[in-house]
């Protein structure tokens, strides 16, 4: 009976240490409450309770592993103290206007996979550091006022699969670390202020299905390796600063359903390269300037 008992106890007490939060993420947690306006969102906290309770907190055991505050409220600035969060997978702020930048201690997260702080009034540039989030699957922060180029770092992102920063105000350009994501399958940089020349390497990351960089100031030739990109579904290069003429293995991108690369300055008269990609449904290549064809078949030396 003695050890009946003294076993039932050690379960009770195994049961509340691991029911309960480190005062390390719980102090975390405050400081995101407090840095973000906490008492005017639309569904607040009671600092009260158990974190379990907190409206989007989701607990594991007793590590807070999700963070979900979408269409909040939020208001302010994400704390540093975010990166005390070390078991974190998810974080969710989409929708709320939170200003400044992803702070550098977002690099202790490495159990992060979705990291989306998207639509609201980030302005800061990308830290360096977000190049150690080594889970990181989908990093969405597209909708906000982001300045700066994006790290080189960002090839150290070895599991990404989703890269959306359209809408913001990133300058310079595309890193060639980005044929490093073997992974990627998405990268959306649409309506931004990035320049330079399509690099080469792009064409490493075989797992592309979607390219949308229109509304940029990316110019030069179209590299011929990327019509190495054979899962490509989606080309979006409209609306840059483009010249020359399309390679002639672009035929080779048989799975291509989009194509737009209209408001550019490819030369040449279009041939049948419509008849070429039997699976495609839109197709825009004229500029809309001058109303005239801007694609050929024909190939061009690369000019890097």
């Amino acid at each position: 009976m003695k050890t009946a008992r003294l076993t039932l106890i050690f379960c009770f007490v195994t049961f509340l240490s691991f029911g309960n939060v480190s005062t390390l993420e719980k102090d975390a947690l405050k400081a995101i409450y407090n840095s973000t306006n906490g008492a005017q969102w639309s569904t607040t906290w009671d600092l009260n309770k158990p974190v379990q309770e907190w409206h989007g907190v989701t607990v594991k055991g007793d590590k807070v592993i999700g963070l979900n505050l979408e269409y909040n409220n939020l208001s302010g600035t994400i704390p540093q103290e975010i990166g005390d969060l070390v078991h974190l997978r998810h974080i969710n702020f989409f929708r709320n206007r939170i200003s400044g930048g992803i702070p550098t201690t977002i690099k202790n997260l490495k159990s992060l996979v979705t990291l989306n702080v998207a639509f609201n009034k980030l302005t800061n540039p990308l830290p360096e550091e977000i190049g150690e989030l080594n889970s990181l699957r989908k990093l969405q922060l597209f909708m906000n006022g982001i300045q700066g180029e994006i790290p080189s770092t960002i090839g150290q992102l070895k599991n990404l699969n989703t890269l959306e920063l359209y809408n913001n105000e990133l300058t310079g350009e595309l890193p060639k670390s980005i044929g490093e994501l073997s992974k990627l399958k998405e990268i959306l940089l649409s309506s931004n202020q990035m320049s330079g020349k399509l690099p080469k390497t792009i064409s490493n990351a075989k797992g592309l299905k979607v390219i949308s960089l229109f509304e940029n100031n990316f110019f030069g030739t179209l590299p011929s390796s990327i019509c190495s990109l054979t899962n490509l579904e989606e080309l979006v290069i409209s609306n840059n600063a483009f010249y020359g003429k399309l390679p002639n293995q672009m035929a080779s991108l048989s799975n291509l359903k989009i194509l737009l690369i209209g408001n550019n300055d490819f030369k040449g008269e279009l041939v049948d390269l419509q008849a070429k990609l039997p699976n495609l449904k839109q197709f825009d290549f004229v500029d809309v300037n001058n109303q005239s064809s801007i694609a050929t078949l024909d190939t061009e030396e690369d000019d890097d």
